[in-house]
Formats: C-alpha cells, structure tokens, sequence
C-alpha cells in the first residue's frame, strides 16, 4: 500500500506548491528531455531517407514544439506564486546543449512558461517574447551530454559490464532478434548498442505515421524495446552503477547539488529561483542513475526531473524530488534511498555525495599496471650500478665519479676536434631553411 503522504506529494504535481503544508518553496532545478523528433539516422535499408523529413535527421517536430508547450504551461501553473507572473530575468536561468532540438524545446517551454504581458508584449498579434537559453559548444560541453567518451576508466568499466552475467544472459536469449535487426537492416554488425539505435529510427517513423517493414511487427517492437532500456541501464548501471555515476551522471549531480547549498545559504532578496536544463534521454537517465532512482526505462519525450528545495517555518531546509514522464498524469514522488521523500538538506548533501567525484580526472585514468603500481622500473645495468653505490665507501665513489667525469670530458674534447677538423668554419652555425617555391621561411 502507497503511504498517504506519498500520494499527498504526488497529487501537489498538478497544482501549485508555493507554501504547501507550512513549507515555502525556496529553488527549484528543472531538467527535461527534448520532444518528438525526427530519427537521428537511417539504417541501410530504410525506405525513409533524410529527405522524408521537413527538418531532416535529429530535428524538433512541431508534436514536439507542442510537447513543450504543454510542459512550460504545467510548470506556470505549478509554480505560480513562486516566480513571478512575468518574465524577470534574475529569477530564471535557462541552459541547454547545443542541438537544434533542445534549444528549440528550451524555447518552446519558455513560451508557455512566460507569455508575455502588459510591457513585455512587443508585437499584439504574437504571444510570445525573446528569453535567453545559453548553450556551450558540443565539443565543451560536460554536464549535460552522457556519456561522455573522455574517460579511459569509465571505458573499462563498460567493457567489464560486458562481461557479466545479466549482459551475457540478456544478449543471448536476445541473439534471435538481434540477428534478424543485422538481416534485414543491412548492418555489418549488430549488438546492443545498434539495435537501439535500430529500435530508434522504427519508433520515430511509426509516430509520424509512416508504414512499418513486413519484418517489424509488434511482437519485434517490443523485443526491441526491452534491449533498448536494457542499453540504458548497461550505460549508467548493470556493473559498478555508483562509480559509472560518479564518472557520468555525477558531474551534474554536483552541479545541481552545489547550487541547491548556494541557494540555501543566499540572503539575497532576488535571487536565482528556477534553473531550467535542456537536454537529452541519456542526461535524464544519467542523473537518475547517480540518484539511484533510475526506473531502467528510457525517458520519453519532454520527460521532466523536478528538484525542489524548500524551507519551512523554523528555518529548516528539505529537498522534494517529482517526476513527470506522463502529461495525462500529475508527476510522482522520487525518494532518494536511505532519506525521506521530504529529504533533510543536510542527508539530501551528504547522501548524494557517494556519487559525486572530486576529481574526476584522477579517477578516470588507468594505471598502467596492477602489479607495479607506485613503483619506478630500473634498467638493469643502472639497478647494478646503483647497488655498488650502496656498499661502496663514500671516498671511492667520489674518486670514481671525478674520474667519470674527466673521462667524459676527454671524449667532448676529441669529438669537437674530429668535427671542426672534416667541416670548413663557413659551414657551422643553425641556419633558416628557405622554402625555394614558396620564398618563406619554413
């Protein structure tokens, strides 16, 4: 039986929440996926090329434009009362990866989240005024595009998943369908990882009504969708979830965490109330997981992870974490394992931290072996040499060493000789090298 604070919190999804049960809503982070889009690619043999959409591949559909819409509305209707009625600036900061599709699902939200009244309509027959969506570019970008490919450790830990029990077991009572997917695709080689992408493109083109393969029948369509959440939990999770975490999904974890203690501890009367993120399945997924709350199935369009941080009467600070992966239905309590669903600041901090990495490129390297790990590696004819140091007399080795070195000497003197004797003076020196064709320096 669901306790009944649990549905109380869940039923507050559709309504408003500012000064619920003695508690203030204090900030608030939103992260969402993008909405309905267009297939990222085409198979080898999909009738449907790039061609056959308006946008072509990876490109934000208007269901998807709707999708935020919707969305940006709900989060108008949850929140009033705590943001402002209209756009204000400092209230709200709004940051999304660079793809055409999550900027332009940031800015179908905000649409719906701050129609413009009074002052801010510009144009009377438009509903809508310019918000800014910062972005950074795709080859910077580390907090909200998983997984991230920059780490050698994490590459191990995928390749041991690989490895284990349930990966093993999955993929072969999968062999059937996944041989079919490289039969009928023309894919060279097929794995769980292509069939996702495979299951991808079917799904996009039988939303936007195009005519499935003979081959792909329902029955085939949820084969595939089984290994398609299946890729997501072998992502983030399956083998060694916190450390994965901790090189994935943790990274914005702390973020999120980092700016809910700043928020906690400004005295500011105007401060920073709404962090909006915009991004991908993967991303929603990866903070789950780091949470370790992550359902194993794929994030669907326009899904929203609510963090809401409040503070009540006496002061004290709590954390309340919503869901919406449905807008037929109000969101659903997340509890953060070992905490309350109305989490204390203070465990909210202390709990999360086990997968949050403080440095993170430490823990992604690789040593280079297990067995001589801390240890130097001596040339043997140095290790000898360094052991007659150890035994003999100081006043030998000092002998030995001024001797070393006038013999050194001896062998620079006689070489210079040899050179200044077979080589003219004219021809000494470090001369630039002219290009001939180009007349430059080179």
């Amino acid at each position: 039986m669901v306790p009944e604070f649990v549905l109380f919190l869940s039923a507050l999804g559709s309504l408003g929440v500012e000064g619920t049960a003695g508690k203030k809503l204090h900030y608030v982070t939103v992260l969402f996926r993008h909405g309905d889009r267009s297939p990222v690619k085409a198979y080898p043999t999909d009738p449907y090329r790039e061609s056959a959409w308006p946008q072509g591949f990876g490109q934000l559909s208007q269901e998807g434009m709707r999708q935020h819409l919707e969305l940006g509305q709900f989060l108008r209707k949850r929140y009033k009362g705590f943001l402002n009625d209209s756009y204000v600036r400092h209230e709200i900061s709004v940051r999304s990866t660079d793809y055409d599709r999550t900027l332009m699902s940031a800015e179908a939200n905000l649409a719906g989240l701050y129609p413009p009244t009074d002052q801010q309509v510009f144009s009377p027959n438009l509903k809508w005024q310019p918000i800014p969506v910062h972005t950074v570019p795709k080859s910077e970008e580390k907090l909200l595009s998983f997984p991230l490919e920059d780490c050698p450790r994490y590459k191990i830990l995928m390749d041991e998943t690989e490895h284990t029990e349930e990966f093993i077991n999955v993929t072969s009572a999968n062999k059937d369908i996944i041989e079919l997917v490289r039969s009928k695709t023309g894919l060279n080689k097929t794995n769980v990882e292509s069939v996702w992408s495979v299951y991808d493109t079917l799904f996009c083109e039988s939303r936007h009504n195009m005519s499935a393969p003979d081959w792909v029948t329902p029955s085939v369509m949820e084969k595939l969708r089984f290994l398609k959440d299946f890729g997501f939990r072998v992502i983030f999770g399956v083998y060694k979830q916190q450390e994965k975490s901790r090189l994935q999904g943790g990274l914005l974890l702390g973020e999120i965490v980092k700016n809910i203690s700043k928020a906690a501890n400004s005295k500011q009367t105007h401060h920073l109330k709404l962090m909006m993120l915009s991004a991908h399945d993967t991303t929603v997924a990866a903070l789950q997981a780091s949470l370790n709350v992550f359902n194993g199935r794929q994030p669907p369009y326009a899904s929203c992870h609510m963090i809401e941080l409040y503070k009540d009467e006496n002061g004290s600070l709590s954390v309340s974490m919503f869901y919406r992966n449905d807008s037929t239905v109000a969101p659903y309590a997340v509890q953060l394992p070992d905490c309350a669903i109305d989490c204390p600041l203070e465990d909210f901090v202390k709990l999360t931290q086990l997968s949050i990495s403080n440095d993170r490129d430490k823990e992604c390297q690789v040593p280079s072996s297990g067995s001589n790990k801390g240890q130097i590696n001596i040339h043997p004819e140095l290790w000898v040499i360094y052991c007659w140091c150890l035994v003999l007399p100081s006043e030998v080795i000092i002998t030995l060493a001024v001797s070393g070195c006038l013999l050194l000497l001896l062998v620079i003197v006689l070489f210079v000789s040899i050179v200044r004797h077979k080589e003219p003076l004219s021809n000494q020196g470090y001369h630039h090298v002219i290009n001939q064709d180009a007349g430059e320096e080179s």
